[in-house]
């Protein structure tokens, strides 16, 4: 059995050899097809990982409370909020809390510095925020309780604001503006990259009660959200219940009324994209890949045309003693084997593409192909000659060897 499948493997390499150019465009379908999901899989798993990196730079013992309102809701005008005096109820009362850090945006303003302006985001936050979301200064110093106690002109800016406002490349004890202020920059951030699409660097931190004068201290705060973080990670879970409870009696819920704010940990928003990742990834390989069903009918057109033009050499093996079954082996190999290197090709063209789209976006995570693609595309390239190949295999199986032998 070992000898009849080498021989059908040898025999569908000749074959193969023969002729080069119709194997080539044969397998054309299979490489373009494997090429595109590997493509497509390397690069949303490369931004994948990158992104999961991110989330868990933010520490699994950390807890978000942002605003909830639907968009129903705010279509008529009913839009929640979080309100300082929550800051108050939460140390008071939750003792699984750490630390907490409130932070609030203030609606586009355009930084500027010189001539150069550019509408990055701004936040206002308290000196907590590097400890909290786990962001450190690289140059410098952060905020300080001082800054906070007596609202300074002061701020925290993101790299790319070095770049993007022309700043010199020691940018500590410049000065830019917004809001018809000036802030004088006392400390960089670490590089955080691209989450989304969207830069991390571009940037602007200052002191909370500074932020709260410049949009007016009686405004309601509508961006407001707290970062938590507990005292250890297995107090999460009882943490968010009693954040939840805490929360429900300051705003004065009823019983049968929502939740009118959203708790999120670190650890779910890591598994909630994980999971949208996953699908992305499910649906895209999908689609790329009816592709590889059009090469699969390539190979069996290709394969009937073949059984016709050998139809004298099945003739003759069948007359010296072959059998069906060994006649089926060695086209159905032949498919195979036309497949599976096609696979092979597609792998690798496959990979340099992703890579190479992956450095031709700026700031895009390097492309990643993970184990189970690679094998994934080889056995469904195999498959794939093993399906189409199966109907030329048993054609050429059942030629009647007297009538092979008369074809001319």
């Amino acid at each position: 059995m070992m000898f009849l499948f080498v021989e059908s493997v040898r025999s569908a390499l000749n074959s193969i050899r023969a002729n080069r150019m119709r194997s080539f465009l044969t397998s054309l379908g299979i490489i373009i097809g494997v090429a595109s999901v590997i493509a497509v899989v390397s690069l949303i798993q490369g931004l994948s990982q990158s992104i999961g990196k991110q989330f868990e730079g933010l520490g699994g013992s950390s807890v978000t409370i942002s605003p909830k309102f639907s968009f129903k809701e705010a279509m008529r005008g009913k839009i929640n909020v979080l309100r300082i005096d929550d800051l108050d109820h939460l140390r008071l009362h939750v003792d699984e809390i750490k630390d907490i850090n409130p932070q609030f945006m203030i609606q586009a303003p355009m930084v500027r510095y010189g001539s150069t302006e550019s509408n990055a985001r701004v936040i206002a936050s308290s000196p907590r925020y590097q400890d909290v979301e786990q962001k450190f200064v690289t140059s410098g110093r952060f905020l300080s309780e001082s800054d906070e106690s007596g609202a300074r002109r002061v701020a925290v800016i993101g790299t790319k604001m070095i770049d993007t406002l022309h700043l010199p490349a020691d940018p500590i004890g410049s000065y830019i503006s917004f809001s018809g202020e000036w802030f004088r920059v006392i400390g960089v951030l670490e590089k955080s990259g691209e989450m989304f699409g969207f830069s991390r660097d571009e940037i602007v931190v200052i002191p909370f009660r500074t932020g709260r004068n410049i949009v007016g201290a009686s405004q309601r705060l509508n961006s407001l959200t707290f970062t938590v973080s507990m005292k250890d990670i297995s107090l999460v879970e009882a943490g968010k219940e009693r954040i939840r409870t805490v929360l429900r009696r300051a705003h004065r819920l009823d019983a049968s009324a929502e939740d009118d704010f959203d708790l999120e940990s670190s650890e779910q928003m890591s598994k909630s994209f994980a999971q949208s990742m996953a699908m992305t990834t499910l649906v895209m390989g999908g689609i790329v890949s009816i592709s590889l069903l059009v090469g699969g009918i390539g190979i069996m057109n290709i394969m009937l045309v073949s059984v016709t033009e050998r139809t004298r050499e099945i003739g003759i093996c069948k007359a010296i003693g072959a059998r069906s079954r060994d006649i089926m082996m060695q086209f159905l190999i032949e498919a195979v084997t036309l497949s599976v290197m096609g696979g092979a090709i597609g792998l690798a063209l496959g990979y340099g593409l992703g890579f190479g789209i992956a450095k031709m976006i700026p700031d895009f995570p390097d492309a990643v192909v993970p184990w189970w693609a690679v094998a994934l595309a080889f056995f469904f390239s195999a498959g794939v000659g093993v399906v189409f190949g199966v109907m030329p295999a048993s054609k050429a199986a059942k030629l009647d060897p007297i009538d092979a032998l008369r074809y001319e």
